[in-house]
């Protein structure tokens, strides 16, 4: 993908990995719109020089707003990323976990998809464009911890094979990003000391994104342990060592258990 001269929205990147991977898109030359909910962090990107949207992933109409909202001011656009995305932890044994997974569900599944059906038709009418949706290395590796989160991701990747079979001869190339664990603040980097952080991620997500043709799948080399847990065997190991944090999961509820 040739990176410099793209006109991007990126659906969720007011903070973290999003607005890390906005400015290395700007940085590069291309145009780039932020979605958001926040209405105090737009302002403070659109000081920056950001064209910005709210939208709420989990509200059609908001969505349909920000794709006519986009489309106005950029006819021209050629490439969406589906970054929004919520983690919640949750008790299984408890039942009112089922809102968190509900609302996992409803962003990180159902508000993909949302903002992939706003404007695909956009794209397949240009005859040309990328969709970059975004799954975790926790689809292919579950954490126990995020039960949910981790059925959305392996769903995201799922629909996502499925969207590039169907869009194939449209001109539209669809990749999926799968990050592993990033450390978005030092406090992140203390609690998980073997994230990766985030610069480094974001760099060698931009080189992945600049290989033609694009790959489907953007792998960073600290994804891949996850990635190909199962082809390499140590899948059962690997998930035997993340249940631990399990015993962490009270604090994580607030002492609910």
């Amino acid at each position: 993908m040739d990176i410099t001269r793209r006109t991007v929205f990126i659906a969720g990147a007011t903070s973290g990995i999003g607005l890390e991977l906005a400015r290395r898109f700007a940085a590069a030359g291309s145009t780039v719109v932020i979605g958001g909910r926040r209405s105090d962090l737009l302002a403070r990107l659109a000081d920056e020089g950001f064209a910005t949207v709210p939208v709420d992933v989990t509200d059609q109409d908001s969505v349909d707003r920000a794709r006519d909202s986009v489309l106005h001011t950029h006819p021209d656009l050629d490439t969406i990323v589906t970054m929004s995305g919520v983690m919640i932890p949750e008790d299984l044994r408890d039942p009112e976990h089922f809102a968190a997974a509900q609302q996992t569900i409803d962003t990180n599944l159902l508000g993909t998809i949302r903002v992939i059906d706003a404007f695909t038709p956009h794209l397949i009418g240009r005859g040309t464009g990328t969709i970059v949706t975004v799954s975790s290395g926790i689809a292919f590796l579950p954490f126990p911890v995020m039960p949910t989160y981790a059925a959305s991701k392996a769903a995201v990747h799922a629909y996502t094979e499925a969207l590039r079979a169907q869009l194939d001869g449209t001109g539209v190339e669809v990749a999926e990003l799968v990050p592993p664990a990033v450390a978005i603040t030092p406090e992140h980097a203390q609690i998980n000391p073997n994230a990766l952080g985030l610069a480094d991620f974001a760099t060698e997500v931009m080189d992945l994104l600049r290989t033609e043709p694009t790959p489907h799948e953007i792998l960073v080399k600290g994804v891949l342990m996850h990635r190909w847990a199962e082809r390499d065997g140590t899948y059962d190991e690997l998930v035997a060592r993340r249940s631990q944090a399990l015993a962490t999961l009270p604090s994580l509820l607030g002492g609910r258990h």
